[in-house]
């Protein structure tokens, strides 16, 4: 069985793509292949990797990532993770099958010590909602 192949894009590409990334690694590594990359990346934040490892999440190879290091690549989803890369990636310049928008605020704007984890359990819900459909798909071929 081929792995599905998955990027989230955000704009800094240092909490929310990353935190997505290494969920679905952690959920289903099994059946999907996990990327993420940034219009304007910086470097993974202290606070979101903090957050995955209190989960018991790995955060072994996470790095942020340009945008660019992907563009001609396939991908099964695109899953942009904020309003900034929805702007700029209107247009996956790769192929993909499905491209979703999941307006997620990012943690470093709001200021209290949670909102990593809550950016993370926000992901995390979403992605458990994703992976039932995406398994319905799959039984239904």
């Amino acid at each position: 069985m081929t792995r599905k192949r998955v990027l989230f894009l955000c704009n800094a590409n240092s909490a929310r793509s990353l935190m997505g990334e290494a969920l679905l690694r952690h959920m289903a590594g099994d059946r999907f292949e996990a990327f993420s990359a940034g219009t304007e990346p910086d470097r993974p934040h202290e606070l979101a990797l903090a957050a995955l490892e209190k989960q018991g999440i790995s955060t072994q190879g996470l790095a942020s990532k340009p945008l660019e290091a992907f563009e001609g690549e396939h991908f099964d989803t695109v899953m942009i993770l904020c309003d900034k890369a929805q702007q700029a990636c209107r247009e996956w310049p790769g192929g993909c099958e499905e491209r979703l928008f999941w307006d997620i605020r990012d943690p470093r704007l709001i200021g209290r010590p949670d909102a990593y984890e809550q950016a993370l359990q926000e992901i995390r819900r979403r992605l458990v909602l994703w992976l039932e459909v995406a398994s319905r798909g799959d039984l239904a071929r």
